[in-house]
């Protein structure tokens, strides 16, 4: 019998060959490509050779798999069938696929009351949770992007992007002179927002403002938002990072604004909710969908009310 790592390495192997690149093939399964190509190396490890070729029109086989494409697309699509028959028995159960700070800084500290009033409902949240992992699509998927017009798709709220700092920093910059209070004071770079053209690196908003601080692009680097809050939390120093994920730290007080909201600014990406036609079949679905514009719109007068009498501040635009 196949192992189940093997299993799912062969299902990566098989997208990647069906969609012709590893971003097609991550957009299928709803994973990321890095982890389209780490399960397609499990696999290339364990049989000692490699199965994949890159050309003009794409990915191919190499001669060491070509032979069993056929077979290999036959298994898959038999699965999906079989996948497909099963979503009518999964009952109560969501399936998610969400950005890690999303699912964790966002969507879990809200879920609690979502399950309040629909305790039957079950959810897996990127491979885990109450109901299994199971084979197909997911029923939704929550990613950080353009906005995009599109059926099923559910814009759910822009961020504001602001220096973030612990209390304690805060309070130790402030006796300074205001346009020097970032000098030589450590500056964290997070780079979830390094795709959106209007969100900020330390060294553009330094520039805008005025400030004065020398090599602003120097400083540990973070991938995602919740790591880069544990280093702020911990004194580490200062990140720019958007108020829409950390409205909790900021209402208890853990994380502070170490300057004004007018040296912020609106991302041009979104976080956004994708929601499979077929599953939107399933009542359940239909409910998450409502309850999840219900709190993006808290999520969102959230935002206003903290920036009310901001918005025409030099540094706030939309």
């Amino acid at each position: 019998m196949v192992a189940p790592t093997h299993l799912r390495s062969l299902q990566a192997l098989d997208a990647a060959l069906r969609y012709g690149s590893l971003a097609a093939a991550a957009d299928r399964l709803s994973i990321t490509p890095a982890a389209v190509g780490q399960r397609i190396k499990v696999l290339e490890d364990y049989l000692g050779v490699d199965l994949l070729t890159r050309g003009r029109s794409g990915l191919s086989p190499t001669p060491a798999v070509g032979p069993t494409v056929d077979r290999l697309r036959t298994a898959f699509r038999e699965l999906e069938a079989v996948a497909e028959a099963l979503n009518l028995q999964r009952g109560h159960e969501i399936h998610l696929a969400a950005l890690t700070d999303v699912a964790e800084l966002w969507l879990k500290p809200r879920l609690h009351r979502f399950r309040a009033q629909h305790p039957n409902i079950l959810f897996c949240i990127n491979g885990e949770g109450e109901a299994p992992l199971r084979l197909g699509s997911v029923d939704c998927e929550i990613s950080f992007g353009q906005a995009a017009d599109e059926p099923n798709r559910d814009l759910l709220f822009e961020d504001f992007i602001i220096p973030i700092g612990s209390p304690e920093n805060v309070r130790r910059i402030a006796g300074t002179v205001e346009r020097d209070r970032l000098e030589g004071f450590p500056l964290l770079h997070l780079d979830f927002y390094k795709d959106d053209s209007a969100a900020p690196g330390w060294a553009d908003w330094v520039r805008v403002q005025g400030f004065h601080r020398t090599s602003p692009e120097r400083g540990m680097r973070f991938q995602r938002i919740a790591p880069v809050l544990e280093a702020v939390r911990a004194d580490a120093g200062l990140t720019l990072c958007g108020l829409a994920l950390i409205g909790e730290g900021l209402d208890d007080g853990t994380l502070s604004l170490p300057f004004p909201l007018s040296t912020g600014c609106w991302t041009e990406h979104a976080f956004q909710a994708r929601f499979r036609p077929d599953a939107l079949a399933r009542p359940q679905v239909r409910r998450f969908r409502h309850w999840l514009a219900e709190e993006a719109r808290t999520t969102r007068n959230w935002l206003e009310l903290r920036l009310e009498g901001s918005r025409n501040a030099v540094g706030i635009t939309r």
